[in-house]
């Protein structure tokens, strides 16, 4: 993965949420990870959308989120949207391809809201 990739990923992701959301929306970073753990995704630091945004467009975000892990060849198995605490300001999007150790901290928890600053908008159960 290029870093060119990355921006021009970026910049399209953020013009089609722009458009879908119809007013100015910032992905003000896109970054890669691998944690020590063993997950490893994709977040995109956001200014501009809120959870209602999530709420309303969930249906027609979904596939743009997917759309944007395949771009960068991310299989997740949890996309969600981080929340500035005791807020309805979206700070990031996730993509994380959760390890072993932290798969149960997710699953244990219940509908779009497990945590208060999280929303999550897919998540993959194992079996």
């Amino acid at each position: 993965m290029s870093t060119a990739q990355l921006l021009k990923n970026r910049a399209e992701f953020e013009d089609k949420i722009r458009k879908l959301i119809g007013r100015p929306v910032l992905l003000i970073e896109l970054d890669m990870f691998a944690l020590p753990c063993g997950c490893s995704g994709i977040t995109a630091n956001t200014r501009g959308l809120e959870v209602d945004d999530l709420e309303v467009f969930e249906q027609q975000l979904l596939p743009r989120l997917k759309e944007m892990a395949t771009n960068l060849d991310i299989k997740p198995s949890i996309i969600f949207a981080r929340l500035v605490p005791g807020s309805s300001i979206v700070a990031s999007l996730n993509w994380r391809t959760l390890c072993t150790r932290c798969y149960p901290e997710f699953a244990r928890g219940e509908g779009k809201m497990p945590r208060p600053d999280l929303y999550l908008l897919q998540f993959e159960r194992r079996k």
